[in-house]
């Protein structure tokens, strides 16, 4: 039986777990524990970063670095979560409360 994801997810679980890991190695010797270290605002500018590069990436049509700046942008943003302590799975669950709902309809249910 096949249990590996179409999509690649397990590869994202791999990186939440090593994440979370590493949040508590030395700062010298992780950059994520340095990320994580340095606290929301440094996490939340640096996924801003990224999110710009994607965009640039997207626009320019470059697949090559589109690809990579993407891979960047869930690599900071899973980094943000764990400094914020927002476990991923409460992300999901949010996503799965969404799923079947009208983009607009959501929207409009926002307060």
């Amino acid at each position: 039986m096949n249990t590996q994801s179409p999509y690649g997810l397990e590869v994202l679980a791999r990186l939440v777990a090593t994440i979370h890991e590493r949040r508590s190695a030395s700062p010298d010797k992780s950059y994520t524990a340095q990320l994580v270290a340095r606290g929301v605002p440094v996490c939340a500018k640096k996924l801003g970063e990224e999110a710009v590069e994607v965009a640039i990436a997207a626009v320019s049509g470059d697949r090559k670095s589109l690809t990579a700046e993407a891979a960047d942008l869930l690599f900071h943003l899973v980094v943000l979560l764990e400094a914020a302590d927002l476990p991923l799975p409460d992300v999901m669950a949010e996503l799965a409360r969404r799923e079947g709902v009208s983009g607009i309809v959501e929207k409009a249910g926002r307060s």
